[in-house]
């Protein structure tokens, strides 16, 4: 008996050790960003290096906003963001409740090439991507970053969505289709608000991906007007200088939209996460 107290114990300390260092790994960086972006050059050069600054300056958030056109950066980050999320979970619901009650041949393995194409490169692509938007004319346009990001997003976004699909009956959307639905009002009307958790989840997953993705956006949208955020917040170094203040300040205004989405619809994320791993 107090063998397996102590067994049981052992584990809970283990599992708190892991999340500790965990939540350490996340949250240590963006401590040390934050508070670089109060400091002064002059303070950041000093030696020794201090944790603390001495005196609070928001000159350096101040200067994010003068030296470059970050509310253009946002703006175009986040119109591609929501438009490729937007447009990958439409397909992967599509692909996800194909895969789940249409009966295809080998629905495994057409999930595990999904999963392979997910685990490709993404500087494989760069030169294709390149020459498709370039003969397109898609250059410098929102639809040459929105169209690859739903598409890389999706394999992902199509497996978490199958393992929720795979626990709504049968018989819910059979229900709705005596009630006059067609297959698809079916599933858009009863299974996608039954899986919400998993719908957040992978929305979530897809905007982030978007929202942070940076060889694409410099490489498909290389002039200032169409820059997303990512490749914006490379403009404030110069030649012979790397104002490590600013940029740590451009970098926390990066991070707060994401911070805010996933505060805002944190449960529903928690939930669609926890419960993906039980039914896996």
């Amino acid at each position: 008996m107090a063998h397996g107290m102590k067994r049981v114990f052992d584990r809970r300390r283990m599992v708190w050790l892991a999340a500790i260092i965990v939540a350490a790994n996340g949250f240590i960086p963006v401590l040390w960003i934050l508070l670089t972006s109060l400091k002064t050059e002059t303070e950041l050069m000093r030696l020794p290096i201090t944790i603390l600054p001495d005196t609070l300056t928001f000159m350096n958030y101040e200067r994010v906003f003068t030296d470059q056109p970050i509310h253009l950066f946002l703006w175009n980050s986040f119109m591609v963001a929501v438009l490729s999320t937007a447009l990958c979970i439409v397909v992967s619901a599509l692909a996800a409740y194909a895969l789940v009650r249409l009966r295809l041949p080998m629905p495994g393995l057409i999930l595990s090439v999904l999963l392979a194409i997910a685990m490709f490169p993404l500087i494989s692509l760069v030169v294709p991507l390149f020459q498709t938007m370039r003969n397109f004319g898609l250059l410098n346009t929102w639809t040459a970053l929105i169209l690859p990001y739903a598409v890389l997003s999706m394999p992902v976004c199509t497996m978490v969505l199958v393992s929720f699909f795979q626990d709504i009956p049968n018989d819910l959307e059979n229900a709705a289709m005596i009630d006059g639905c067609t297959r698809v009002g079916a599933l858009w009307h009863v299974v996608i608000p039954l899986t919400a958790p998993g719908v957040f989840t992978a929305a979530i997953l897809a905007f982030v991906n978007a929202w942070d993705e940076f060889l694409l956006a410099l490489t498909l949208s290389p002039r200032v007007v169409s820059r997303t955020l990512p490749v914006g917040i490379t403009l404030y170094q110069g030649e012979f200088s790397f104002p490590w203040p600013i940029i740590s300040a451009a970098l926390i205004v990066a991070i707060v939209p994401v911070s805010i989405l996933i505060a805002v619809f944190q449960d529903r994320v928690v939930g669609g996460l926890t419960s993906g791993g039980m039914k896996g």
